[in-house]
């Protein structure tokens, strides 16, 4: 596909390609997440090129007490399942959101109704999939009635609520301001400090990267002029290592080294350090400025893009999430290989284009609203100037 059909790609081939492409991201990083990429070469025999099986094979279920999931195989893990919810919560709102959607429309989708979760190889509450910081939302706002837009403070700081947010930034596409604005509203009910701020880059990025013409270079600079404190820091750092590749193999190292400063959990993901995760003006999530800079080593092309975020390691399935929904906002569905779209949603047993058709029409519906919203603050403004 060449730059000039990749720049004229629709909105609705963009929603596409960022929530397939995401899933399909989650999918193949899943298997692997929380190793290194000297263990993901060791256990494959080299790099990840596709969807593989379980870690530990058919041991999946006991090999770690703490997370009996079916990893691999082509499942979608906790990142795709919050995406279609929010999806969810989109359609049944039909407008913009704020952190009183999640306590009205997320958590009660969460905690009441049954749906085929395919790591658990079963029908199960949501809840009963996503993981602890996730869970957060239902003791918070469920059980303890806070006020939604402070429910996230204290919770563990951590990319849980970055990794879904896509779906705020395709509703704002072209607008990053906008998304960046209407993710953080969102985020407040689930996060708080740089793990907040890294839901608001992230759905920035996602409109950035939606608009004509736009390329990782361009989104980038999007969001380095949204970004505050350590978040900018990090992606600044990433982003200035990322430049000087064009393949992933090389840059693993040296991406990792860039982040590290700014990362909490340490250089031992499965032992975080005990500033693991708290809040701090000072520090970034490592899993959205990784992302960025894979977008920017691998030229926006998806394959490139998510494989390198695979193979980084650590908390890859969210990172190869996040450049996955970027990638395919760039370019659309078109560049995302066919045969692991199919694998994923067979294994995972879940229509991927649903949730992208029902955010479409929302998306269009919300456009609409807005337009009116505009044209009737510009009159009333007019008015108000024609008094002077």
């Amino acid at each position: 596909m060449t730059l000039s059909a990749h720049a004229v790609a629709t909105l609705d081939d963009r929603i596409t390609g960022s929530l397939v492409g995401a899933a399909v991201g989650d999918a193949l990083g899943g298997p692997v997440e929380g190793y290194t990429p000297e263990q993901i070469v060791e256990r494959h025999g080299g790099r990840v090129r596709g969807v593989v099986g379980p870690w530990h094979g058919g041991d999946w279920r006991t090999a770690r007490p703490i997370a009996p999931y079916h990893k691999g195989d082509g499942h979608v893990t906790d990142d795709t399942l919050m995406t279609h919810a929010l999806v969810r919560v989109y359609a049944a709102v039909r407008d913009h959101l704020d952190a009183y959607s999640v306590a009205d429309h997320l958590v009660p989708d969460l905690v009441s109704t049954p749906r085929w979760i395919p790591e658990l190889e079963a029908e199960a509450l949501p809840l009963q999939r996503v993981f602890l910081a996730e869970k957060w939302l239902a003791a918070r706002l469920h059980y303890g009635h806070v006020d939604p837009r402070e429910a996230g403070t204290g919770n563990i700081v951590n990319c849980g609520a970055a990794m879904y947010m896509a779906p705020v930034g395709l509703v704002n596409a072209a607008n990053p301001a906008a998304a960046y604005a209407e993710a953080l509203d969102v985020a407040g009910a689930h996060q708080s400090s740089y793990g907040r701020e890294a839901a608001g880059v992230l759905a920035a990025a996602v409109a950035a990267a939606c608009a004509p013409g736009a390329s990782p270079e361009s989104v980038i600079e999007t969001c380095l002029s949204l970004a505050k404190d350590g978040t900018r820091s990090a992606i600044e750092a990433v982003s200035e290592v990322a430049s000087r590749h064009d393949d992933f193999e090389p840059a693993l190292r040296p991406l990792r080294e860039a982040v590290a400063p700014f990362d909490t959990v340490g250089p031992d993901y499965r032992a975080p350090s005990l500033a693991a995760r708290r809040p701090s003006r000072l520090h970034s999530v490592e899993e959205l400025p990784v992302a960025l800079g894979m977008l920017l080593i691998g030229g926006g092309d998806y394959r490139r893009t998510v494989l390198g975020s695979v193979n980084y390691g650590r908390d890859c399935d969210s990172i190869a999430t996040m450049s996955g929904a970027l990638a395919g906002a760039l370019h659309g569905e078109g560049p995302v290989p066919a045969d692991w779209v199919k694998t994923v949603a067979e294994a995972s047993r879940l229509d991927l284009h649903a949730p992208a058709r029902t955010l479409t029409e929302v998306a269009y519906e919300i456009f609409a609203r807005d337009t009116r919203r505009r044209r009737a603050h510009e009159a009333a403004f007019a008015g108000l100037a024609d008094a002077r």
